[in-house]
């Protein structure tokens, strides 16, 4: 099983759980931003020493508040792979419609080339628009009262943009002409004549491992046809595996080979280890509470179930004690945390587990010891 570690990255807080400040009332200066990027380096040469496999990072932008502050995952890999000479490097996600998708399709070419091979790439559609429009594209975020219609302007555009991108990569040369991207523009003079191809410089010299969350219905008929993995986080354990279950049956359908028992799926799960069960919940509820106080309001926990069995309804601000029944978030002590990772090992297959062991607010010598914690003493009971 290959066991990654996905970082928010969020400013160290003193101040987090359900109650006061509000997430809007908070401002992190400068100092505090960058202190929290070095430390999220650490967190990546750590989780190489430790022997994990891949380690994952956001792409967010003009977070003042503090929750999640690297806005570039792939120049952050870039020196990351210097600093750590092992493990794979990927975003949880390059939100691909606040790039140029040739730029964003350079990008990663290089570090995915300077790297080895190791960098993945992990795309997504974006949740917040506050980044989202200020830098070209809309997200149907729960909060945007213009949410059908900017959902569909955002799944169009992102087709187009994954189009380009897989053109570049695979092609010597390429144009595309679509509804929002043409590439050559039309009618650029060179020489005489005009631009009639492009090419990507650098391209991928490696194989490229390609995932995508998996939060709605559409998108869990988009990315098993086109051959990606899907990435499966903060659901209910039943719509985990009624999900799961059908990504196969999917790409079965749209490819005519079956998958793999856990093949080209990946769950991530929060997970907080101390000696004692009491301990791990003491421990986790402020982080967890300050993670949907400011996440809730998004619609992120409609994957929960509700009191009637179904999904619940989007803008859910969950418990600890929901966030456990739900199987999002396993605590406890290392027995108790490998029991949880090993029931979702057996019922899934898994063979792509990923670790969000940094809440909201941590300090990052406390993730540093949850890796240590994982890697010592859950790792070797699985």
């Amino acid at each position: 099983m290959r066991t990654g570690v996905f970082v928010f990255g969020g400013v160290e807080m003193d101040d987090v759980g359900s109650g006061p400040p509000s997430p809007m009332d908070r401002r992190y200066g400068n100092d505090a931003i960058w202190h929290a990027t070095q430390r999220i380096l650490d967190m990546g040469v750590r989780s190489d020493e430790l022997g994990f496999d891949i380690f994952w990072l956001t792409e967010h932008h003009f977070q003042y508040e503090g929750y999640e502050v690297v806005p570039n995952g792939i120049l952050f890999g870039a020196t990351l792979a210097e600093r750590a000479k092992r493990i794979k490097i990927g975003t949880m996600f390059n939100v691909v419609g606040q790039w140029h998708p040739l730029k964003l399709a350079e990008d990663f070419a290089y570090l995915h080339n300077i790297s080895g091979g190791r960098a993945v790439m992990g795309i997504g559609r974006g949740t917040v628009p506050r980044e989202a429009e200020a830098l070209g594209t809309k997200v149907g975020s729960f909060d945007n009262p213009d949410m059908i219609d900017a959902d569909a302007f955002n799944r169009e555009q992102f087709g187009e943009a994954i189009d380009v991108i897989e053109a570049a990569f695979a092609n010597e040369t390429f144009s595309y002409h679509g509804k929002h991207f043409t590439f050559p523009p039309p009618g650029i003079p060179d020489r005489g004549g005009f631009v009639e191809t492009l090419t990507l410089v650098p391209r991928p010299m490696h194989p490229v491992e390609w995932w995508q969350p998996v939060t709605s219905l559409p998108t869990l008929e988009a990315v098993p046809q086109r051959g990606y993995g899907g990435v499966f986080w903060l659901k209910h354990h039943s719509f985990i595996k009624q999900w799961w279950d059908r990504f196969g049956e999917l790409y079965e359908a749209a490819h005519g080979s079956a998958l793999a028992p856990g093949d080209k799926r990946m769950l991530v799960v929060n997970i907080r280890i101390e000696d004692t069960y009491e301990q791990a919940v003491a421990s986790a509820r402020p982080g967890h509470d300050e993670f949907w106080k400011f996440l809730g309001p998004y619609g992120w926990s409609r994957g929960y179930m509700g009191d009637d069995g179904k999904p619940a309804a989007p803008g859910l601000i969950p418990t600890l004690e929901q966030s456990i029944e739900n199987r999002t978030w396993i605590v406890g002590s290392p027995e108790q945390v490998a029991e949880g990772i090993a029931r979702y090992r057996d019922e899934l297959a898994l063979q792509d587990l990923c670790l969000f062991p940094n809440f909201s607010g941590d300090s990052y010598d406390k993730t540093d010891e949850q890796l240590t914690r994982y890697a010592e003493q859950v790792r070797t009971l699985l």
